[in-house]
């Protein structure tokens, strides 16, 4: 190997000496999900106080995650704390999502076989820690949490996405929700649904590229859904494989319909009931 080459690949890992660890970002999320959900993997403590020093060590590892990745008027002891005293109304939030993926998923068996098998489970709670720490002002790391929840389950929510309660996700691959979308409650979406944006162009980084989702509303299998401002109301359903660039009323079923075009054949069309 070239010493030019090597010397050019020594000084960068000098200089990303507190680049975040992906092994550590992965642990901590494990570990966190396991201390709150014990179905999702069951540590062994020996007493309360094994336990309660187990929660102490979590903290101590989120510290040293989000060290030097903070901005600049923020400290980590007290980005940590403020995360661990919200640390209850995030359980709250996931376990209200868990209770919708249960109700919404007729081959759910229990809350349990949800947290211990559903990718949606894993994306979603993943995404609600990834969500909290940005809103603290934790740089990187949250996107780190959700792209490796992404590649466990195939489903990409970014961190900066709002997204109400109750939320569920069935089946799962192949979900996309960007950066700006804005989802209510009691939404429920299935595999291969992409909440985006029109267009990828840089400038428009600050904008609000991607849709705005009501309550209640569902949306099946492999719809693209565009634009920052394309809203689906209250209580609408969007159909299978619709591709949906503007805003729909409440209460409105959007579905693509086959109609004849002539001898030969067929084209598709949406149709707004």
């Amino acid at each position: 190997m070239d010493n030019k080459f090597l010397e050019k690949l020594y000084n960068r890992n000098q200089a990303c000496d507190d680049c975040p660890s992906r092994l550590a970002v992965g642990n901590f999320i494990d570990n966190l999900i396991g201390f709150l959900f014990p179905e999702y993997h069951k540590e062994t403590y020996s007493s309360f106080r094994s336990f309660q020093l187990f929660a102490d060590k979590l903290k101590v590892d989120l510290e040293m995650i989000v060290n030097s990745h903070l901005k600049e008027e923020l400290t980590p002891d007290f980005v940590v704390e403020k995360f661990y005293n919200e640390l209850p109304a995030l359980y709250k939030s996931i376990f209200e999502d868990v209770s919708a993926m249960y109700n919404g998923d007729p081959a759910a068996r229990s809350h349990t076989e949800i947290i211990r098998s559903y990718p949606g489970f894993i994306a979603i709670s993943s995404f609600r820690i990834a969500n909290k720490l940005k809103k603290l002002g934790v740089l990187l790391v949250p996107r780190i949490i959700t792209e490796l929840a992404h590649s466990r389950t195939g489903i990409d929510i970014h961190p900066g996405a709002e997204i109400g309660g109750h939320f569920c996700i069935d089946h799962g691959t192949g979900v996309v929700i960007g950066e700006t979308t804005v989802i209510g409650n009691y939404v429920k979406i299935y595999q291969g649904v992409t909440l985006g944006g029109l267009s990828v162009d840089k400038s428009k980084a600050d904008q609000k590229r991607h849709p705005t989702i009501e309550d209640y509303v569902v949306i099946y299998a492999g719809a693209t859904i565009l634009g920052g401002k394309t809203v689906v109301g209250r209580n609408s359903v969007i159909g299978g494989n619709v591709w949906l660039t503007r805003s729909v009323p409440p209460e409105t079923k959007v579905y693509y319909k086959a109609a004849l075009t002539d001898q030969s054949g067929e084209t598709d069309m949406i149709e707004f009931r």
